[in-house]
């Protein structure tokens, strides 16, 4: 009987800590979100319609661009606030003495920043496509369609998966490795003299890292050289493999972070 009252216990936590983790996200770009959507949509069906001159059709897709700047930054300020509820004071106390386990509030607060950033850029970007289009003459959805009739095949449209995908799982591995670098700044590094610049240095660490891992597909794939850092493109066949590489990454990532946020961390 104990057993399923903490088990109810601990599933109404990690509940509770989504919902804390969603709100504290979609406090700031809530409201900034809501105005580019309804700016984008006013101007969308104008100009589906047919009712914008063409000035006004260069000032939409103008406005779309800067959305998309300032929706990224809003992001920004919402992810830090997110985070701040794991590491810094006040909020961080009382986010230390939920009594569930560290794996599942961070995956609570860890899927709340993704999903919300995700979902946000992509419908603003959305947006600013269906304003070019607009702006060209041409529907979004005669545009896709034409797309889909000419050049769209299985092998296209499995890349096109498959991209999603990694674009899910990429960005969930960059998320963890900041989260992992500001634990061990809080807990490992939080004693030692400037563990800010530690903690930095082991974000880069770990950037590089990830980027060299690259190499084990450079024999399926074409590598390009950025400075210190690499790109590989891979073929539909060697995807799901690059796919699981980063998969392995963050969840080691992942287990690591919500060990270190197990320790006495200095909040």
């Amino acid at each position: 009987m104990n057993d399923i009252m903490n088990r109810k216990l601990l599933a109404g936590t990690v509940k509770a800590q989504f919902k804390y983790a969603f709100l504290t996200g979609l406090h700031t770009r809530g409201a900034v979100f809501a105005v580019i959507f309804l700016m984008n949509l006013v101007f969308i069906i104008l100009g589906s319609l047919g009712w914008l001159p063409f000035a006004a059709h260069i000032t939409a897709v103008s406005l779309g661009g800067v959305a998309i700047a300032v929706m990224l930054a809003a992001n920004i300020i919402s992810d830090v606030a997110v985070a701040r509820r794991m590491f810094a004071a006040p909020e961080a106390y009382l986010y230390a003495l939920t009594p569930a386990p560290r794996r599942k509030t961070l995956l609570a607060s860890l899927i709340t920043m993704m999903t919300l950033d995700i979902v946000t850029m992509a419908v603003v970007i959305t947006g600013e496509v269906w304003l070019s289009m607009n702006l060209a003459g041409r529907g979004l959805w005669r545009t896709i369609g034409d797309a889909i009739r000419r050049n769209i095949g299985a092998r296209e449209a499995l890349y096109i998966f498959w991209t999603i995908l990694l674009l899910f799982v990429g960005y969930m591995l960059y998320m963890l490795i900041i989260l992992f670098s500001v634990a061990a700044k809080k807990s490992v590094f939080f004693k030692l003299p400037a563990s800010g610049l530690l903690a930095f240095l082991l974000a880069c660490g770990c950037f590089f890292a990830v980027n060299l891992s690259q190499f084990l597909f450079a024999p399926f794939g074409t590598v390009w050289r950025y400075g210190i850092f690499f790109t590989i493109t891979v073929s539909n066949a060697a995807m799901p493999a690059y796919i699981l590489l980063l998969l392995l990454q963050a969840t080691g990532l992942f287990v690591l972070t919500s060990k270190l946020m197990e320790r006495k961390m200095n909040i």
